[in-house]
This record gives structure tokens, sequence and C-alpha cells, in this order.
């Protein structure tokens, strides 16, 4: 039933992930609402930026034909917050998100062979404003070079670009620290840090969620691989770009210094792509049920751990 409401790509289906999402977040972040004005309206632009990162996946499927015309994607990032509600309670992840998604957008409208500079100049640009607010999402800057390597492997000044991209964000950056502290750069801005201290997943709780998600990520990436000579051979570097996408995501998780959920944000958008690719090419109708249903029951369990 839940597969065949989001067979079609209707805009009620954008609504009725967008409620869902909006009750998960009431849910989740009903203390923040109600404590005073700052922190409200903090928690509130959490609350536009989720919607945003879905009405921007949309999109992007949409407009570079990444799956036949259904919601699947849209459905499926809905379902991974209900798993992780905790992601939308943090805003610097999600601004990063955010911008990670304006840089992989133009990465994968690179298959039109228009405008190949800008693109990979605004890619770079994104990518390094994303790393201001997530220090480790830098690492998606890879997927520039694997753009690269696809459309532009033989034109040098392409290969130039990205870091003219890199190096204006850097520019805006030292603007604003000028503005805000009065100098170039602050030695705190040199500060990163990693952890492979996974003690925090150490729950039931955690140990079915995660369980379920590599699970599932692992099944279908293979699957979309296996069918990968389907695709058609146009957005086929595109595809790769969401499968690279996908792998980096994993590693921003695994090194992120802070292990509270909200690092797998990034994993969202490639995998609800890849799933909705799998679901397309599953024939037992009762099979798509089951696999829906357990990124519906799993939260639910979880609260019951």
């Amino acid at each position: 039933m839940i597969t065949s409401i989001f067979s079609k790509s209707k805009p009620i289906n954008f609504i009725i992930v967008a409620v869902y999402v909006s009750l998960l977040f009431v849910f989740s972040s009903y203390k923040n609402l109600f404590l005073d004005l700052n922190t409200t309206l903090f928690t509130l632009v959490n609350w536009v930026i989720t919607l945003f990162l879905i009405f921007l996946l949309d999109f992007i499927v949409a407009k570079n034909n990444l799956t036949q015309r259904n919601s699947y994607a849209i459905m499926t990032f809905g379902l991974l917050l209900g798993v992780f509600p905790e992601v939308m309670a943090h805003l610097e992840i999600l601004i990063s998100n955010l911008f990670i998604l304006f840089a992989l957008r133009r990465l994968i409208s690179l298959h039109t062979k228009l405008n190949i500079k800008k693109k990979l100049f605004d890619a770079a640009f994104w990518i390094t404003i994303a790393s201001f607010f997530f220090f480790w999402s830098i690492l998606f800057f890879a997927l520039v070079i694997v753009a690269l390597i696809y459309y532009s492997q033989n034109d040098f000044k392409n290969v130039i670009v990205p870091f003219t991209g890199f190096i204006a964000a850097l520019i805006l950056f030292s603007i604003y620290n000028v503005i805000i502290y009065d100098e170039y750069f602050r030695s705190t801005d040199f500060e990163r840090y990693a952890s492979l201290d996974f003690t925090a997943y150490n729950s039931k709780e955690n140990i079915l969620r995660f369980t379920m998600l590599f699970s599932s990520f692992v099944w279908t990436l293979l699957y979309f691989f296996k069918n990968f000579t389907d695709k058609n051979k146009k957005l086929k570097p595109s595809y790769f770009l969401i499968a690279w996408t996908s792998i980096i995501a994993v590693l921003v998780a695994i090194i992120a210094p802070i292990k509270n959920g909200s690092e797998y944000l990034f994993l969202f958008v490639p995998f609800s792509i890849i799933m909705a690719n799998y679901i397309e090419v599953i024939s037992e109708r009762w099979f798509k049920e089951v696999f829906i249903a357990l990124f519906i029951i799993i939260p639910i369990v979880s609260l019951l751990l």
C-alpha cells in the first residue's frame, strides 16, 4: 500500500512526507520549541532546512531523471529521518548537508555538457562552504575529482576551475573573520578532530538502527551496481557520482568527532536515490511493502528498548 501511494510522482506525495517529517520534528524537538524565543527560532530554522532538503532531493531526482516518475526517493528520505530523528536537531550538520546537496546538484547536471566550468566552480565552492560548518564534509571534494575524470579529463583548464572555487570560498571566509573578529584566520579555525570511538553506539537501540541502515544500504547498493548496465548511458556518470557520494558519506560518519547519529545525514540523500532505484526493480509487491515496513517498525521498536 505504501509503495503504491508513492509509485507516481504527485504533489500530494511531497505533502505527505512534509507532514510526516513535521510531526517527527515536533515530537523530537518539542522541548526546544517552548523554551525561549531564540531557541524557538533556531529550532524552526532546523525544521525549514529539513523540509527544504526534501524539496531539493525531489528537484534533483526529477530534473535529472535519476528514477522513474515516482516519489520513492523522498519517501525513503522521510523514513530515514524517522529512524534518525536526532539529525534534525543539529543545525550545523543540516546546513553543511544543504551545501553538499547544492554541489551534488551541479555535478550531476554535468551530463548536459553545458556550462561545465561554471558547474565545477560552483560545486567546489559549495563543498568548501559546507566544510566551514562541518569540517569533514570537505571529503566530498573527491566528487569533483570524480566528475573531472568522467567529463573533463582532456581539458586542463577544467582541472584548475574547482581550485578557484575553493580559493574563492576561503577568501569569503577570511573576509567574514575580519568583519566579525578583526583577523583573517583564528587558531580555532584549524582545530580539526576525528574519532574512531564508537562506544556511543553501544546500546540496543543504536545497534538495531545501524544494523538495519547498513544491511539495507549494502543490499541496495549491490543491486544498484548489478542493474547498472540497464541505466541510460548518458546518465551513468551521474549514478556513479551518487554511489561515490554514499561511500564518502559513510567515511565521513566513521571519522566524525561526535557520534550521535546526526553524522549519517550525509548518507540519506544518496541512499534514498539508490533505494528508489532498488524499489523500482523489485517485481514482488509484498517484498516492497515488507522492506519499507521495516523502516517504519524500527523507530517504534527502538523507543521500546
